[in-house]
């Protein structure tokens, strides 16, 4: 018949009773330096009592002013900051739509201002904190960029901090064409690089990749164009940019 020793039961050998003192030495010396853990944490919290109350009041202090700042000052910067650039951007959208002379004017009025609001650059200088005067620059930027003003172009979108998907690479590739037109073709296509990789999507990535194979084709770098156009054809087949693949994937392969 099995045997069980019953709970609680003394031990009957020596070993055991060696094994269960050995035990309640240890479990005492593990609550032994806990308390003694303890006591020193206590000690040292009523001894820096009073700076610990000037660390949290600072805390408090300091979240309930930045929540202040953002309901009372930021928020309603961002509002103001909106309601003026409308105008400005009136003009912008205008002046894409137009041509020559008169949507230069109006490029211009959108920088600088006209009928007594706001142009971009105003918007920039008196709501740069805010996400008005964020957009401003990339504003500004494509306004400078249509009045062959490039290298204004080039700081504006450089200074435009976008997480748009298509924005964002529209502001880079905006600075590849820039640099395109100040004859630095190499800068450009690093520029057309970057905006075709940074975002994937049907508008963006395949316009950027063929301004880059013509770029290529341009400094004699047949094999990368092929590169660019070879990925326009397999993963973007249903865009524009598609239907002019094979005319420069031709010169392309020509130079290899």
């Amino acid at each position: 018949m099995a045997t069980y020793k019953k709970k609680g039961s003394k031990p009957s050998t020596k070993e055991e009773r060696k094994n269960q003192v050995e035990e309640e030495s240890t479990t005492a010396e593990v609550f032994n330096t806990l308390d003694e853990g303890a006591g020193r944490t206590e000690e040292w919290v009523a001894k820096n009592q009073k700076w610990i109350y000037i660390i949290v009041g600072l805390a408090a202090v300091v979240a309930l002013g930045y929540l202040g700042w953002q309901r009372f000052i930021q928020e309603p910067k961002e509002l103001e900051a909106s309601n003026e650039m409308f105008q400005a951007q009136q003009y912008f959208d205008t002046a894409l739509a137009g041509t020559g002379a008169e949507s230069d004017s109006l490029y211009t009025m959108a920088l600088n201002g006209g009928e007594g609001k706001y142009g971009f650059l105003d918007i920039i200088d008196n709501y740069g904190s805010t996400n008005a005067g964020n957009l401003a620059h990339y504003y500004a930027g494509f306004a400078y960029l249509n009045t062959n003003k490039y290298q204004e172009a080039i700081d504006h979108l450089e200074d435009f901090d976008g997480d748009d998907e298509i924005l964002s690479a529209l502001a880079v590739g905006g600075m590849g064409d820039a640099f395109l037109q100040l004859d630095q073709p190499e800068e450009a296509l690093n520029y057309y690089e970057k905006a075709a990789t940074m975002r994937s999507n049907e508008f963006t990535t395949p316009r950027f990749l063929l301004k880059a194979a013509i770029t290529a084709i341009q400094l004699g770098e047949g094999e990368q164009a092929a590169e660019y156009l070879n990925r326009i054809k397999n993963e973007f087949a249903n865009t524009p940019e598609a239907n002019q693949v094979a005319i420069y994937l031709g010169k392309s392969e020509a130079m290899n």
